[in-house]
Order: structure tokens, then sequence, then C-alpha cells
């Protein structure tokens, strides 16, 4: 004798927006995106969305946190275009930035512990004037002034200029951002990369505001991780459901398939 079929379960796109707290056109709008799939019509024109939606909705939306919205738009359409390795090779990537930024924190806390150590221990040369020229600056870093030109064009020194002659004059603020970079630079961090960092630590301004920061930044890189492993439990269901191909509407009478 065979068992009683699963009743099918039609919801409408106000059904699926509630849970998340959105607006229905929000969730056509990600239909037509290919972050949910295609929903069936009705002969009248209607969508059915299934419990297939509702699950591809909750993957898209738990994604964003861990993986930004490109990349968690870019995971489902390779998901719904049968594009499981490319979908994987993304989140690959989430978790290997992930990894990476938390290197940059553990190397930006050693080099802002071994700047503040120095600082306690004063200058290494106390009779040498604050550098405040680039040749003086790059004299004491042990590199070339075409280098901290380089610095200054993506953004990781933002030297002042002299009214009265136009020359870069480097103020303490400026030599703590240059050694920074200079230590980043030498763990082999990328330009880009260490100028990002160095903004952040800019904006602190001040040894607690600083410390405060980099706490925040630890904290926002742990959210990340467990926003990962949410993501990865929402995808982990979805793809069971993908691979057993449980999409009840494809077996309701009186669909077609929506090609708008």
């Amino acid at each position: 004798m065979l068992e009683d079929s699963k009743p099918v379960i039609i919801l409408r796109p106000s059904d699926l927006a509630r849970e998340h707290g959105l607006s229905a056109q929000a969730v056509r709008n990600y239909e037509r995106e290919g972050f949910i799939p295609p929903a069936e019509r009705t002969r009248s024109g209607y969508r059915i969305y299934t419990e297939l939606h509702v699950a591809a909705l909750r993957v898209y939306l738990s994604l964003i946190p861990g993986y930004g919205y490109s990349a968690g738009g870019q995971i489902m359409n390779a998901l719904h275009d049968d594009e499981l390795d490319g979908a994987l090779a993304i989140i690959d990537r989430g978790h290997g930035q992930l990894l990476r930024d938390r290197d940059t924190l553990d190397a930006v806390r050693r080099a802002v512990d071994h700047l503040t150590a120095e600082s306690d221990a004063g200058p290494r040369h106390p009779t040498a004037p604050v550098p405040r020229t680039i040749g003086a600056l790059a004299r004491r870093l042990g590199v070339t002034p075409a280098t901290l030109r380089n610095w200054e064009d993506v953004g990781i020194l933002t030297p002042a200029r002299d009214p009265a002659t136009g020359y870069r004059v480097f103020r303490p603020s400026d030599i703590r951002d240059a050694e920074l970079a200079h230590l980043l630079r030498r763990g082999g961090y990328p330009l880009d990369h260490i100028s990002t960092v160095v903004e952040q630590i800019r904006t602190a301004d001040g040894g607690d505001a600083l410390s405060s920061a980099l706490d925040d930044w630890h904290l926002r890189l742990r959210e990340r991780g467990l926003a990962m492993l949410d993501a990865a439990a929402h995808l982990s269901h979805y793809l069971t459901l993908l691979r057993r191909g449980l999409d009840p509407a494809l077996a309701a009478p009186g669909t077609t398939r929506n090609t708008g």
C-alpha cells in the first residue's frame, strides 16, 4: 500500500517575506536575481512558492553577514545554475579572507605593541630630531623617499604641507603610521590591505581608543566566523533539498513554469 503523499505547501511572496521582516517586492526581486529558484505560476499568473523557496531565502539571508551581499548572491546563482564547485570556491575564498584578516589583526597587535614598547623605552636616538621631511623619515625607516610617496598615493600616509614651501611635513602621527606600515610591509602585506589597517588605527586616535578599535575588529571577525557557521547549516539543509529534487510545486496541479 502506498503511503499518502506529503501535502503541497503553497506560499505567497508575503508569506516568505514575513519571517524576515521583508517586503513582498523584495522576495520577488530576489527571485528575479536568481537568489531563490523561479516560482511556479497558477493559471491566473500568481506565484507559488514552496518550502524549497523558504529554505533558499533563509540560505541567502544567512550568507550575507558572513560573506557579503555580492558573494552571497554569487553563491546562490551558482547553486541554481548547477555549479556546486563554483559555489564552494566562493565559500572557500570567504573563509580564506577571514583567515587573512585574522592574521592581519594579529600582525597589527604585534606591531602596535612593538611601537608602544619602543615609545615607552624612549627614542632610539635621543639626540636626533623628530623626522619631519620625507628624506629624514626615509632615512629613519631605511626606505627610499619614492617608497614613502607611493605609500602616500595609496592613503597610508597623509602628511601636511608647509604653506610656505609646499613640502611635506610629517607629524608624530604620520611617523607612527609609517612605522606601522613598514612593519606590516616587511611581513608581506599588500599596500591596499595596509592602507585599510592604517586608516582604522588612524581614526582610533589614542592608546585606549586604539585598543578598543582592535577589540572591536576582533569582535567583528568573530561574528563573521559565527555567521559563516550559521550559513553552513542552512546551506547544508538546502543542498539536501536540491539533491532530492524536493520542489512540491513541480507536482502541483494547475501550475505553469514562470519564465517572466
